[in-house]
């Protein structure tokens, strides 16, 4: 029963890739760009979950709730200043300054909060459900309903709501959709304030996972998450669902069966034999461009 039992956990650890992996596959959808600063987006969430929790004291829902505000505000004031400009710009500019705002939130929080580690408090309880001789924690179980709900919800945004129409439209042809009346710029905004949002789901239970907070602990998070959307397709929603997943199940496998130190690069070459077989990804689609 240990194989039922990593095999939950890496659906647990997955989820987390997932629901981070959706902002960046969004972003890149819409935007046809790499926001690399996503991973940093989650470190500003864990530190305002932690101060919400531990100075003010305030209850669990209302830190995640905050974390969600503030992740999603800078995350529209990232795009207005840093993306926006560069709208007509190459794609090596926009990766440039992506890196550069990545860099500026980890320095911002260096100096507002130190470099020093902060536990994060422990606000799930540590209890554990068994199926059989497998014991799976309660928070393991919240982060996979957490994760389907969010899927779930998603996609009900992107398929039955004007605004989730309007994001379809620019995502196949951002000029032709234009031309239809609508404000391309304004959804752009929307999909970073949407990515942002689930940073800060994710951050909340990357903290409760790994209970330290620290200005680069987005940093792996964010490239194995931006790893589970090229794995998935980026660009597709459900790519980056079904490639989180995978790559969660995957990292545990690897912890438990060959070895902790080796199952980064053991994930990281899982990717490159897939992409070496079907370079679109998973559930990603050919894309033929007219020239």
């Amino acid at each position: 029963m240990q194989f039922l039992s990593y095999l939950i956990n890496g659906l647990g650890l997955g989820s987390v890739y997932a629901i981070i992996a959706l902002g960046y596959t969004m972003v890149y959808g819409i935007a046809k760009m790499l926001n690399f600063a996503h991973g940093d987006v989650i470190m500003i969430g864990a530190y305002i979950a932690f101060f919400a929790l531990a100075r003010f004291g305030f209850p669990f829902p209302v830190a995640v709730l905050l974390a969600m505000l503030v992740c999603t505000t800078l995350g529209v004031v990232i795009e207005r200043l840093a993306y926006k400009p560069l709208r007509q710009a190459t794609s090596l500019s926009v990766l440039i300054t992506a890196i550069g705002v990545s860099y500026f939130l980890q320095n911002g929080a260096q100096i507002l909060w130190s470099s020093s580690s902060k536990v994060f408090p422990s606000v799930i309880s540590a209890g554990s459900i068994h199926l059989g001789s497998a014991s799976v924690s309660y928070l393991t179980i919240l982060t996979i309903l957490t994760c389907i709900v969010v899927m779930i919800c998603l996609t009900l945004f992107i398929n039955k709501t004007k605004t989730g129409s309007a994001m379809r439209a620019c995502s196949e042809d951002k000029g032709a959709s234009m031309l239809m009346g609508i404000n391309v710029n304004r959804i752009i905004s929307i999909t970073f304030a949407i990515g942002s949002g689930l940073a800060a789901i994710a951050s909340v239970l990357l903290a409760s996972t790994y209970p330290s907070v620290y200005p680069t602990m987005g940093s792996m998070p964010g490239i194995k998450a931006f790893t589970a959307a090229v794995f998935g397709g980026i660009g597709s929603i459900p790519g980056a669902f079904v490639g989180g997943l995978i790559l969660g199940i995957i990292e545990i496998f690897a912890k438990a069966y060959i070895s902790t130190q080796l199952s980064d690069a053991i994930v990281f070459a899982v990717l490159i034999i897939i992409l070496l077989i079907k370079p679109t990804g998973l559930l990603g689609k050919k894309i033929n461009v007219k020239v």
